[in-house]
């Protein structure tokens, strides 16, 4: 019996062993394209493009599968970066999957809200914080203003607010400089 114990333990720790290894030497490491592309892309987890989320997108991106001017919250300078970055040339923001707007954040009117919860339900970053048949807020920190909470709300109390232009959230525009063709 002890012979039993011992054999079947040997056979654990040879198998046990040669999986640690395996799992070593044999690992995956992630697209470092993937990661370079979902930088890029603004986070807001929109839906946009046609695809769930933005990390989907940038996979979509490096295999071949779409092109970089689907994401409208990203707007041109993010097609200009992914440009860039891939070796492409330019594409105008493609209006099929929507049109660049100001950065917003979503404001919830408290006055009607009924605490259906089905703006919470909606957002993908879990900006927006209530309970049923209580009133909700958004987070303004968290919101990335896809407007995903807009469309389920039945009383229509939620607005997109532009969020005004301060020097914390500035960015430097990318620059565009028109070529002439020498005839």
């Amino acid at each position: 019996m002890l012979t039993a114990i011992l054999v079947m333990g040997g056979i654990a720790i040879v198998l046990g062993a040669a999986l640690g290894y395996a799992s070593i030497h044999f690992k995956v490491q992630g697209d470092p394209l993937v990661d370079q592309i979902d930088a890029i892309l603004p986070q807001t987890q929109c839906g946009q493009c046609g695809f769930p989320g933005c990390r989907p997108y940038a996979e979509a991106i490096a295999n071949g599968e779409a092109d970089i001017n689907q994401c409208p919250p990203g707007g041109e300078e993010g097609i200009r970066h992914l440009a860039d970055l891939l070796g492409r040339e330019f594409k105008p923001l493609d209006e099929e999957h929507g049109v660049e707007k100001p950065k917003s954040v979503a404001v919830i009117d408290e006055n009607t809200c009924i605490g259906c919860t089905l703006c919470i339900q909606a957002c993908p970053v879990d900006a927006i914080v209530g309970a049923a048949k209580q009133m909700h807020t958004v987070v303004e920190k968290e919101c990335t203003g896809c407007e995903l909470c807009v469309a389920p709300c039945p009383v229509d109390c939620i607005t997109m607010e532009p969020l005004p232009q301060t020097v914390k959230n500035w960015k430097w525009r990318y620059p565009v400089i028109e070529l002439k063709e020498v005839a």
